[in-house]
């Protein structure tokens, strides 16, 4: 019997393509693995009224873990007109799959890894190295929001003074989203973000947030931030605002170690870091939950290159690797780290984000060749 148990979840688009790219890798380390595959994504949605069928939350329950490669989202009317017309009209609502993934199975924390490998034309920097911790299931992607919202919730919304302005308008004119946070969840990140610095000799955890305007929400997360702190005196708490950060990771990206945010403004910096080191092609994450993690890209499923296996799976590969990390194959994880690395600062197959014409599965095919090298 094998080892581990992997499920994989191509997904849409692209998510197909760097998908291939990551099993010529997986094929070569030769990992003690089973791999099965799951359903995701925009065609079970449109067939189904549902992007993260059921079957595929339970195949993920027998497995150790999960390879996802990217999905596609869109509005709610939107998504309303592309289902088959036997669902249409039957009050079905669509839910993001990544995102219900994320709740379904408690994957609290969030990291992102915007690492500048040296030799890469795109990099704003060689000496940036980041992790992005972003609390993964609270903030606004928890998904409570209301159009219209109902009466009972605009009366208890009412009752807050600075609701006066729109209590005169329609409901039908408005949208609420709600941006809840527990203290459990913010103390859970923080943790995950210092306990990160200290076992990896980083100097600083970056809490970004926006507490002068955000008062409640980011006013827990710096109140427990500033606590946490006094557990780890060697390590330095920094505290910004989220328009702030974005504005310093493009002047000063290297001085920075550890970022810790919320769901939203964790995303939007780490979309920001991951250009600072190439792009998106060049950033892996994983979903941690406290026994299960799912490793992806950070990317979406770009529709118009799909199929046409042009994407740099870079990003792809890389989410193998934390994936080996993560198991404690150690050995693999680093080897396939420097394989990745040599064939950036080569040059030599670049694909059409480098400028150049390789396909990404010639990519893929030329880390291995570095990796059988080691």
């Amino acid at each position: 019997m094998p080892k581990y148990h992997i499920a994989y979840l191509p997904g849409d688009g692209i998510g197909n393509d760097v998908m291939d790219a990551a099993k010529i890798v997986l094929d070569a380390i030769d990992l003690d693995a089973e791999y099965i595959h799951g359903d995701i994504g925009w065609e079970f949605w449109k067939t189904e009224g549902n992007p993260l069928p059921d079957r595929t939350v339970e195949l993920l329950k027998e497995t150790n873990c999960c390879l996802f490669g990217a999905i596609t989202s869109k509005s709610n009317e939107d998504a309303e007109k592309e289902l088959i017309p036997e669902l249409r009209n039957k009050g079905i609502v669509y839910s993001g799959a990544i995102v219900t993934l994320r709740q379904e199975l408690n994957l609290h924390t969030n990291m992102r890894y915007c690492k500048a490998y040296p030799g890469n034309p795109l990099n704003y920097r060689d000496d940036i190295d980041l992790v992005v911790f972003r609390e993964n299931t609270e903030g606004l992607y928890a998904g409570v929001e209301f159009r219209p919202p109902s009466k009972e919730v605009f009366n208890a919304l009412m009752t807050h003074k600075n609701m006066k302005k729109f209590e005169k308008i329609s409901l039908d004119d408005i949208a609420v989203s709600c941006r809840i946070f527990t203290r459990n969840a913010c103390q859970n990140i923080i943790r995950q973000a210092f306990e990160y610095a200290k076992k990896h000799n980083r100097g600083s955890v970056t809490l970004v947030e926006k507490p002068n305007v955000i008062r409640e929400t980011s006013g827990m997360m710096v109140q427990e931030a500033r606590r946490m702190a006094m557990e780890y005196p060697n390590i330095e708490l920094w505290e910004t605002n989220v328009d702030a950060m974005c504005m310093w990771l493009v002047k000063n990206p290297q001085d920075y170690d550890v970022l810790v945010s919320s769901n939203m403004f964790g995303d939007i910096i780490s979309d920001l870091a991951a250009q600072l080191v190439g792009g998106l092609g060049f950033v892996a994450s994983q979903n941690i939950g406290d026994n299960y993690a799912v490793f992806e890209p950070i990317h979406g499923s770009a529709p118009k290159y799909a199929g046409q296996y042009k994407v740099n799976p870079i990003a792809m590969i890389l989410s193998v690797k934390l994936m080996l990390d993560w198991l404690g194959e150690k050995q693999y994880a680093k080897n396939l780290d420097q394989a990745v690395a040599s064939v950036i600062k080569e040059r030599k197959i670049t694909t059409y984000d480098l400028g150049g014409t390789n396909t990404s599965l010639e990519m893929a095919e030329t880390i291995v060749k570095k990796y059988e090298e080691l």
